[in-house]
């Protein structure tokens, strides 16, 4: 009877009512918030495109107005009418792919345009030291063929765009001069991040487009400068390099005879690091504001 009492107390111990082990196991669909998706920089791929065809819609609607027309025309009178509608519509889906082939060659002509529009600038010192980071960061987030260029300017301010088959990088003078290498780092991390996001077609397009200032930053896309931000910032895992080098380009203030006060520079805007030099103040209630993207990663 000791014997079973003991074996009794046994089966009801703390180690038998455990809970049993179960092995972990990572989920095949998940996907970091960091990291572009597919779908994503599909998105922005398609923005020219949809931006092209939304500027066709007026000419669209005239053109299959009179389609139909010379439709109803070859039905009821002429029959020849419908070679004439096949040739209106025709010469629409020409003129459409037409802009968009235009639309998308003019913004992989910008990093030329952009050249000729500074003077050159920067020491061979600071030559070397940009160089020098962005091959580690080319590297980093897989961006090939990028040649790089310090312009003379005494504003803050960076621009990663098109040029032919390849990509420039252009950094004022005034930024290497004043800028930390972590921060240059976060700039030129913040760059590269727009490539990975696929949003340097849309941005190109938006700065050689003629274009009102609505539909600019329609296709530029909104919020595109925080996201790259988040993008890089997960990549050099320091966000507060980028965040000081954002607080410098918010306490700037822009001269007059700076390239970032001129209508070139409203027209480029949105493919430059700081899309809003000439703001006199900081608007926090926007996500593209380098105030408002300092403090969200300081927030980090």
């Amino acid at each position: 009877m000791a014997s079973q009492r003991t074996r009794t107390r046994r089966s009801g111990s703390s180690r038998d009512r455990s809970a049993a082990y179960v092995a972990p196991t990572l989920d095949p669909t998940w996907q970091s918030p960091y990291a572009p998706s597919k779908d994503e920089r599909e998105s922005h791929r398609k923005a020219v495109v949809t931006a092209t065809v939304k500027g066709l819609q007026v000419r669209g609607a005239i053109a299959g107005a009179v389609v139909v027309a010379l439709i109803a025309v070859s039905v009821v009178v002429q029959p020849f009418a419908i070679v004439a509608a096949l040739l209106v519509a025709g010469l629409f889906g020409y003129d459409a792919y037409r802009q968009i082939s235009s639309a998308e060659s003019k913004g992989d002509r910008l990093g030329d345009l952009m050249l000729a529009a500074f003077a050159p600038g920067g020491s061979p010192v600071e030559r070397r030291r940009l160089i020098t980071v962005l091959d580690r960061l080319a590297a980093t987030f897989g961006v090939n063929s990028v040649s790089a260029f310090i312009v003379a300017d005494a504003t803050y301010n960076a621009a990663l765009v098109p040029s032919g088959d390849s990509y420039a990088l252009y950094v004022t003078s005034a930024l290497m001069r004043d800028f930390e290498l972590i921060e240059l780092e976060g700039v030129v991390a913040h760059l590269m991040a727009r490539h990975r996001l696929g949003v340097l077609s849309r941005e190109a397009a938006s700065a050689v487009m003629n274009l009102a200032p609505s539909k600019r930053l329609t296709l530029a896309g909104s919020g595109v400068a925080y996201r790259a931000d988040e993008v890089a910032a997960a990549a050099i895992r320091y966000p507060l390099g980028l965040a000081s080098a954002l607080r410098k380009c918010a306490r700037q203030v822009v001269s007059v005879d700076s390239f970032f006060a001129s209508p070139t520079y409203d027209q480029w805007r949105y493919v430059f690091f700081d899309m809003h030099s000439d703001r006199r103040e900081n608007d926090i209630a926007d996500l593209d504001d380098v105030e408002f993207r300092a403090m969200a990663l300081e927030e980090w």
